[in-house]
């Protein structure tokens, strides 16, 4: 793929896929928006030095997840509603709608309370499809952290459902059923 040279080049280009990677990151697609906003009005007087690096899209996307990390240590209450209805152009119709938004719903009521680095790990692997060495590059940790990290919150939303949660990661795709 050939990478945009203009800012506003990049945009028409990778906006779309940057708000839906940091919807799946939020859980809440208006403050995606603003956690985009707010990352692309930085990015916008930096976008000669970032258009200049070997890949300016993962680049936004670690100051993606460090915006939303921030916002979250700046919140005072820590809820995080799951919005109904997230993510309906991103998951495939099955047999049973009524099963699909059941497990959809559990999904994100877990996901929720998970702590952000968590969170932040499992929406990179199963939504973004990427590997244990990509993950650990983007948040700058341990590729052990990340698995670490990946264990505990799959065992986490596993609890919470009473263990009938099916959590499938189509890297080909980077979709989360």
């Amino acid at each position: 793929m050939r990478i945009p040279v203009g800012f506003e080049e990049f945009l028409t280009a990778r906006l779309p896929a940057l708000l839906r990677f940091a919807t799946a990151l939020v859980g809440d697609p208006h403050r995606a928006e603003d956690v985009v906003q707010d990352v692309l009005i930085r990015a916008q007087g930096r976008w000669r030095r970032i258009s200049a690096m070997d890949a300016p899209e993962a680049y936004l996307k670690r100051m993606i997840i460090n915006e939303y990390l921030s916002w979250r240590r700046r919140r005072s209450s820590q809820e995080v509603p799951a919005a109904e209805g997230l993510l309906d152009a991103a998951i495939e119709p099955e047999d049973d709608p009524a099963r699909r938004y059941e497990q959809r719903d559990a999904l994100w009521s877990g996901m929720a309370v998970l702590p952000p680095r968590q969170r932040a790990v499992l929406a990179l692997r199963y939504y973004e499809g990427m590997s244990t060495a990509e993950i650990a590059d983007i948040l700058g940790c341990s590729e052990t952290t990340v698995r670490s990290h990946a264990s505990r919150a799959l065992a986490e939303l596993r609890l919470d459902s009473g263990g009938d949660l099916e959590l499938q990661g189509d890297t080909a795709k980077g979709e989360l059923r």
